[in-house]
């Protein structure tokens, strides 16, 4: 039997540490990967379902997947994740061209859902249920991105309640994993050759809360893995602002293997929209926890996320938002239109704002960032970075490309390296001769 593999991961780096799980669980049963979607025996989806357009993307995908069918009957097509979650039934409906769909707690046993479907013994090609996975060093991962980086998901699930986010319906409670069973894996990707290992969770400044108050909470983590392995740089993403303390500051400033990158979603600034978005700050606590970061780390760079067109954001809450994003002056800013999903107590609040309201809203504060993130980035000129090098340049094969320590993969710009030699996975010191807003420019020296 021809036992060819083609996956599709959709959403967010968690998402891809569940589709490296399948990899691992697929080929262990002898499937081969391919690079064609033409020459597979089974595809695979990985969807995201956060927000309406991850699940417009996800069905398109789905559909255009699902023609291949036409000429090859035999063909498996599974569709697993978020969007199983959220919509069950309603895919089994809608899309019968799917042999088997999986939830975010069931996509773990998909060798053996599969055996069962080939082999009739099974009927039921749905399954999903309340999430309560944790995934743990014994499972095996194939990992996808380049050998020099990879992503250790150290939680599963959420309990923050924000008024607009699905996540803790899709994924469940926070469920943090062991703290040895993370350098146990950690320890496996550094004999595989990672250089940057990027620490993910909904919300990883959460870790080891559910653990109670003796329990080994992120700075406990981050010192073990400093500890136990000699991996160059350890990153984070998704630190909610209101967990960031000086412990995790101090142990940060104190050890450069851990990168001074904050990746902080703030998601507004005025006071009423963070309340609507039961969001447990305020803007003077993010302008307080900007200032202590630049205090205790000079050298660092502070990424957030926004959201725009909020139900109830009046022009005055943008104007706030506006003076916020010109005062603080972040390295990277990334800017969305509220989504208003079906569950979400956002979606019951009065007084949406339009679609061209939004994206009005949005294109402003992006045309303020990108003067900020322009002149940030012409200060780096002159100065000597570390690069970790990605390989050839997505825009052109005359230049290879890297990231610094202020540039998270797959998420922030780049630094391209116009002079000098170099292999993928090196790391090298790279002078800054030229900025553009979210691109570096830089040669070896």
């Amino acid at each position: 039997m021809n036992k060819k593999l083609f996956m599709v991961s959709l959403g967010c780096p968690k998402n891809l540490v569940d589709s490296e799980l399948m990899l691992a669980s697929l080929s262990a049963q002898g499937y081969d990967i391919c690079r064609q979607a033409e020459d597979a025996s089974l595809i695979v989806v990985n969807t995201c379902g956060f927000i309406q357009s991850a699940v417009e993307e996800a069905i398109d995908e789905i559909l255009s997947l699902g023609q291949l069918k036409n000429a090859e009957p035999d063909l498996r097509l599974v569709v697993t994740g978020c969007l199983v979650q959220r919509y069950g039934e309603r895919l089994r409906a809608e899309l019968p061209e799917v042999d088997l769909f999986l939830g975010t707690d069931n996509f773990i046993d998909i060798a053996a859902r599969l055996n069962a479907l080939d082999n009739k013994s099974q009927p039921e090609n749905l399954e999903f249920q309340t999430p309560t996975f944790l995934m743990d060093s014994t499972c095996r991962r194939r990992i996808s991105t380049p050998n020099h980086r990879a992503y250790l998901k150290i939680s599963e699930g959420c309990s923050n309640r924000c008024s607009y986010c699905l996540i803790p319906q899709l994924r469940g409670p926070l469920r943090s994993r062991a703290l040895d069973d993370l350098i146990v894996e950690a320890q496996r990707l550094e004999a595989a050759g990672v250089k940057e290992l990027t620490l993910v969770g909904q919300d990883v400044t959460a870790y080891g809360l559910d653990f109670g108050p003796q329990g080994h909470k992120l700075p406990d983590l981050l010192a073990g893995l400093l500890a136990e392995t000699a991996i160059p740089w350890l990153r984070m993403l998704y630190l909610y602002p209101n967990r960031i303390a000086p412990p995790l500051l101090n142990l940060m400033a104190d050890n450069p293997r851990l990168l001074p990158y904050f990746d902080i979603p703030m998601q507004h600034a005025s006071d009423k929209v963070l309340h609507l978005m039961r969001r447990p700050y305020k803007q003077s606590d993010l302008i307080s926890l900007i200032d202590q970061i630049r205090a205790i780390m000079p050298e660092s760079a502070i990424r957030t996320t926004l959201i725009v067109g909020f139900p109830g954001e009046k022009e005055a809450d943008i104007i706030k938002l506006e003076e916020f994003i010109a005062q603080v002056k972040l390295n990277h800013v990334g800017v969305f239109c509220y989504s208003n999903e079906e569950g979400c107590e956002a979606a019951t609040l009065p007084e949406h704002c339009d679609e061209e309201q939004k994206e009005e809203r949005r294109q402003r504060i992006m045309t303020i960032q990108k003067g900020i993130s322009a002149q940030v980035n012409r200060e780096m000129i002159g100065k000597i970075e570390k690069v970790l090098v990605e390989g050839l340049s997505r825009e052109t094969d005359l230049l290879l490309e890297g990231r610094s320590r202020f540039q998270a993969p797959d998420i922030d710009g780049s630094v391209y390296i116009n002079s000098g030699t170099c292999n993928t996975g090196d790391m090298v010191n790279l002078k800054i001769t030229d900025a553009h807003p979210y691109d570096l420019i830089g040669e070896i020296v």
